[in-house]
């Protein structure tokens, strides 16, 4: 991507340490965004951050504590002048586990990062975006959300709920200038897809690895959805699934 078009615009990633999250890095990078990065593992996004350049900055973030979030979005002010675009990716498979055998720490756990993370992540940057006139907000969601899985009832529940507080973040955002989506991607070849495999429950783990979408397709698809060419999808979910995303996005 050679046309600068998010230069001068200040992009929070969360999950920013891999799959996903870090090829989306890239393709903001290259787009000219300046980026905040954001993770549990500060070692990976900061080795990200020195690849891109000084336009990158990595920030440790754990996205199931509300001050973590506070700062990240303080952090983006101090460090950019501004917070143009929320991109709510840190997400987490486990626990992978029967419901009625499951670990009601790690259950939670689940809902703590998949969906308090996307409610801390939104309740940082909406009152600063409002504040400005206006911003995006995209949560990277998934097929979870609409279609239960064996064994994945924390995964379903917590992708669930972000994909309402995505519609509830649009209902009262769209009047003071906010852009929020949420993206599906389908199966995408990271390092979930592994975990998913090796638990060898329900159909998602029977896939073959060629089956799933390489990591900058979604990331894409993140960049495409910060432009004016997505407005006829504000509030709504895009899939990836669909062709007709696709090509629009450009991917075929």
């Amino acid at each position: 991507m050679t046309d600068k078009t998010m230069t001068g615009k200040t992009v929070l990633i969360t999950g920013a340490s891999r799959g996903i999250g870090a090829a989306a890095a890239q393709v903001f990078a290259d787009a000219g965004a300046n980026l905040l990065l954001l993770a549990r593992s500060g070692e990976a996004i900061a080795a990200l951050a020195r690849e891109i350049g000084p336009q990158a900055r990595a920030l440790p973030c754990d996205v199931s504590r509300a001050d973590d979030m506070q700062k990240a979005v303080q952090t983006a002010q101090d460090t950019f002048g501004s917070v143009d675009v929320l991109i709510g990716n840190a997400g987490v498979i486990e626990p992978i586990a029967p419901l009625a055998t499951s670990d009601p720490e790690a259950w939670g756990r689940a809902i703590d990062i998949n969906l308090k993370g996307v409610y801390h992540g939104m309740r940082a940057a909406m009152p600063v975006m409002q504040a400005a006139g206006g911003g995006t907000i995209l949560t990277v969601s998934s097929g979870a959300a609409h279609s239960a899985l064996e064994g994945w009832s924390a995964y379903c529940a917590s992708k669930a709920g972000a994909a309402m507080l995505t519609q509830s973040a649009h209902l009262e955002g769209a009047a003071h200038g906010l852009r929020v989506m949420g993206l599906s991607p389908g199966t995408v070849a990271t390092q979930m897809q592994r975990a998913i495999k090796a638990s060898g429950i329900n159909p998602v783990s029977e896939l073959d690895w060629s089956d799933h979408i390489p990591p900058d397709w979604p990331a894409r698809a993140l960049l495409w959805m910060c432009s004016a060419a997505s407005d006829g999808y504000l509030g709504q979910e895009i899939s990836l699934r669909d062709p007709d995303i696709r090509q629009r996005v450009g991917l075929i």
